[in-house]
């Protein structure tokens, strides 16, 4: 075992929390992008050849992604709903081979899962409960034994997608006028955290609410799935101003889960604001703060810049993930999306990179200083500076973490 020398820093439990801090996106259509050949362009104008190696470069600064996966979309006609195993399985071990931090969002349909609707895959629309709690269990292992295998291991597992009103409905629905089957919806999420234990034990699982706009209820759906057992590492959630209220509203979940979860970190695994064309209010959006941040690149950049401040006063979030970054036009013939969503970080008419891209990294910022110098052994995980972790002990000299220290391998 290497001698190491240890650079301890200031203060270990802000450091912890600084360190490992994860900023990055759901990429989840950027490999039908590159497919089709759409181009993408710096702020500058300049062609970027590695898309993945950009977001990981200095000007980016991120450090980690998110994909989703879908049991099996062929069937679905939106043309973002195509993440089967075979293509998360290319785009996850692309992103894990680039040194990011990987999260999979199981969402256990053939389409999107959200608030609106959580259908059952077709192929499993005539199990009994019973059978689908297998199903879940059998499904997420065989996922996750295949990214594994292909060298695509994830760092954080969703188990769920958007799931306040329970998931594989109706089976599993809560918290909806006539449903109230919760006991159904611990025992899917327990087979689904169960598979992810197994074959993924270093990963941290997620459960992903997005409902945040009411704290009280955030906190009591959280503390109704641990009254059942639901063993989950993570809360996630959801945020968008225009349909989760203002930062001050964020500020209160956040705060309010950090004192009912003193334990439990919270990432936030989507968030976007529009660049241009935003909706009304009652016809797609709730709450309209263009008085605020204007619609526009210099009005989206200033909601991140924001956001990132605010978050960054809550210890308990260590992670952020900007909602399909890479939405760069529709691809020839409409083959990538149908319609503008336009809140991605790319101009959508002239492809290039716009000024909200590169506010984001400011949130996995080290603040701290360096203090006093010892001498140790360690047997933990081990982290790089931008907060991937390794395989095993590190390979060649340089500094990284491990147990919120700063290390340095000779």
């Amino acid at each position: 075992m290497k001698l190491l020398l240890t650079i301890i820093l200031g203060a270990v439990a802000s450091v912890c929390s600084a360190q490992q801090r994860f900023v990055g996106g759901d990429i989840s259509v950027l490999q039908k992008y590159e497919d089709y050949n759409v181009a993408y362009y710096d702020q500058d104008g300049k062609k970027i050849d590695d898309v993945l190696k950009y977001m990981k470069s200095e000007a980016v600064g991120w450090n980690a992604q998110r994909v989703r996966l879908f049991v099996d979309p062929s069937g679905d006609k939106d043309p973002q709903v195509c993440q089967d195993l075979d293509y998360v399985t290319r785009l996850a071990s692309r992103i894990k081979t680039e040194g990011f931090a990987l999260m999979i969002d199981f969402h256990y349909s053939d389409t999107w899962a959200d608030p609106a609707q959580q259908t059952k895959p077709k192929a499993w629309s005539s199990l009994t409960t019973a059978q689908l709690t297998d199903k879940v269990y059998e499904y997420t292992k065989n996922c996750l034994e295949h990214l594994k295998a292909n060298g695509a291991q994830p760092d954080f597992i969703q188990v769920g997608n958007e799931i306040t009103c329970g998931m594989l409905w109706p089976d599993g629905r809560v918290n909806s006028t006539g449903y109230s089957n919760w006991d159904a919806f611990a025992a899917f999420l327990k087979a689904g955290i169960k598979a992810c234990r197994e074959v993924c034990p270093g990963a941290k699982t997620i459960i992903h609410l997005e409902h945040l706009q009411d704290a009280a209820y955030t906190v009591s759906n959280y503390k109704k799935l641990q009254d059942l057992g639901v063993d989950f590492d993570v809360m996630g959630l959801s945020y968008y101003p225009f349909w989760h209220k203002d930062l001050t509203t964020l500020s209160t979940t956040l705060r309010q889960l950090a004192a009912n979860f003193p334990n439990k970190k919270v990432q936030i695994v989507e968030t976007a604001y529009y660049y241009q064309w935003q909706p009304n209010v009652g016809n797609g959006i709730y709450y309209d703060y263009k008085n605020i941040w204007p619609i526009s690149p210099a009005g989206q950049a200033s909601y991140a810049k924001a956001l990132v401040a605010e978050l960054k006063k809550h210890d308990n979030v260590n992670a952020l993930y900007w909602w399909f970054p890479e939405e760069n036009g529709n691809g020839p013939n409409s083959a990538v999306l149908k319609d503008w969503v336009n809140r991605g970080l790319w101009d959508d008419n002239t492809h290039r990179a716009l000024p909200a891209l590169y506010e984001l990294k400011a949130f996995a910022d080290d603040p701290a200083g360096i203090g006093n110098v010892i001498q140790t052994d360690s047997n933990q995980y081990w982290y790089n500076l931008q907060g991937m972790r390794l395989d095993g002990y590190p390979q060649s000299g340089g500094l990284y973490i491990t147990e919120g220290k700063k290390v340095i391998v000779h």
